[in-house]
């Protein structure tokens, strides 16, 4: 029996003085953040938590995140990590479907959760920086020692989406999230207590959540937070708290080498850093490595495998424009069009995963957990070749879904809030070139017969109805959109306008 939070027990009576979280001035020891997890979890029990109860947490990176899914995992509840960046009917959805008992919320996302929240049963309690105040919580006996949990229990619930439907909660167990941080710390970076690592990945992400956050509790480094990415404070930071090991996604690298300050900024305690979310261009990471005298490891995850599935790992050879090999632990291959396992140099497939980072299964959904693991395997709908070293190569994806900046926008979500709008007819959702982002999104509409056709106004109708970083920042009239014979839209004829 185990449960993740162990990690944090063991690693609070080994450095019990050492600073564990960092925000700026603000700064938690290891025994500070094992107190406040425990006070949390005593609460919630005393508010009614049993073992398995979700609880939701949107919140930006700052001290409360790891006190109150600390906090929610002593008690042996489920965490349901969520973007803070939601609109109330999008955390409706999230709420009902998790069926989220309770909810933390910081000051200024409150009133988007709790308007989510009217109809469902979720309780919304208002966050403070490490954690809700003691009128919103009733007391409760602290719970020091975690609440035993299986294996296979399910630690964390991380929503996710294909191109078609609604988001689907990837079930994470204790074990996946336990042993991927193990392997994130061990075989990828070589993270101990002595580091500090940089904390400016979201942290409801999982590629923050575990190489960040988890990653840090088992081994007792430091993690000093940013809650909002901005390439000069991460260089300010990366000097003041002499950081070590800096995790991001491929536009932060870019962003931090061309800011004004790098050159005047000592950065001479990186040691490692790794990328993840897209595709890092090579030229970049050639770049960075020179300019900062540091290894920059590209890798390979997704939601629903805890995430890290393949890297460039530290004590091996990197391989630019690849995702390394399979971590250990984790099996990958790759499946032909027609169902045969593809070789090296046997042309490209769709990645395939099994192993002990695979999750569990899509909370309430069957039908789409057999889909996604039909044979053990999880189809990550990614294309890709191997060559004869086990190195991957991403090539292509095969879902249509959106990278920008390093977070994932599934068209369909936004195509809904698109056909919504009274002038829109038929539209399409597609990824537009960004120097920066690497993507932004796009959106073709077709309008109805006696439409205005003011494309600001339909951006900005979406941009209220949706995530910031969802909404499409270009917009444009089609007479009719591009189909097939059967009257699909054939988003691959669908292109901006080259004026913008």
């Amino acid at each position: 029996m185990t449960n993740l939070a162990s990690n944090l027990v063991t690693t609070a009576q080994t450095h019990p003085d050492k600073v564990a979280i960092k925000l700026d001035d603000a700064e938690l020891t290891w025994q500070q953040l094992h107190g406040l997890a425990a006070k949390t979890a005593g609460a919630l029990r005393a508010a009614g938590l049993e073992p398995g109860d979700r609880v939701a947490l949107i919140l930006p990176n700052i001290p409360a995140f790891p006190v109150l899914f600390y906090g929610t995992l002593l008690a042996g509840g489920t965490v349901v990590p969520m973007n803070p960046l939601l609109k109330a009917q999008e955390v409706e959805y999230f709420f009902t479907d998790s069926g989220a008992k309770f909810a933390f919320a910081w000051g200024d996302f409150l009133a988007e959760a709790q308007g989510g929240a009217e109809g469902t049963s979720t309780k919304v309690i208002a966050s403070g920086p490490v954690g809700p105040s003691e009128e919103d919580l009733p007391a409760g006996e602290p719970i020091a020692t975690p609440v035993e949990r299986d294996d296979e229990d399910t630690a964390v619930i991380l929503y996710t989406s294909g191109t078609t439907g609604r988001p689907k909660g990837a079930e994470l167990t204790h074990r996946n999230l336990d042993l991927n941080a193990q392997r994130s710390a061990h075989d990828i970076i070589g993270i101990t207590a002595d580091d500090v690592v940089m904390g400016c990945l979201p942290l409801f992400h999982v590629f923050g959540l575990t190489c960040g956050l988890n990653t840090s509790v088992l081994t007792g480094a430091t993690l000093t937070l940013i809650p909002r990415f901005e390439p000069g404070k991460a260089l300010e930071i990366v000097a003041r708290d002499a950081v070590t090991v800096f995790e991001g996604v491929p536009t932060m690298y870019g962003a931090m080498l061309h800011h004004p300050s790098v050159d005047s900024t000592d950065t001479s305690s990186l040691r490692t850093c790794v990328s993840g979310g897209s595709s890092l261009p090579e030229a970049t990471l050639t770049e960075f490595e020179q300019k900062f005298k540091v290894r920059l490891l590209e890798g390979y995850g997704l939601s629903e495998t805890s995430p890290v599935a393949s890297f460039n790992m530290l004590d091996q050879p990197s391989k630019p424009g690849t995702i390394g090999r399979a971590i250990p632990g984790c099996q990958m291959k790759l499946i032909g069009d027609d169902g045969q396992d593809v070789g090296p140099g046997e042309g490209v497939g769709e990645i395939a995963i099994s192993g002990d980072n695979v999750m569990k299964g899509y909370w309430n959904k069957p039908e789409e957990t057999a889909a996604a693991i039909p044979d053990g395997w999880f189809r990550t709908g990614d294309i890709a070749s191997v060559d004869e070293d086990g190195y991957y190569t991403i090539v292509d994806r095969k879902k249509d879904v959106i990278i920008r900046g390093g977070m994932n926008v599934y068209p369909r979500e936004v195509e809904e809030v698109l056909y919504t709008h009274p002038d829109v007819l038929e539209c399409a959702v597609v990824g537009v070139p960004h120097p920066e982002l690497g993507e932004d999104i796009g959106a073709a509409v077709a309008l109805r017969e006696g439409a205005s056709g003011d494309v600001d106004k339909i951006r900005d109708y979406v941009k209220d109805r949706i995530a910031a970083y969802k909404y499409p920042r270009t917009v444009w009239v089609l007479g009719e959109m591009p189909k097939g014979p059967t009257g699909k839209i054939l988003k691959r004829e669908v292109h901006a306008p080259a004026d913008d």
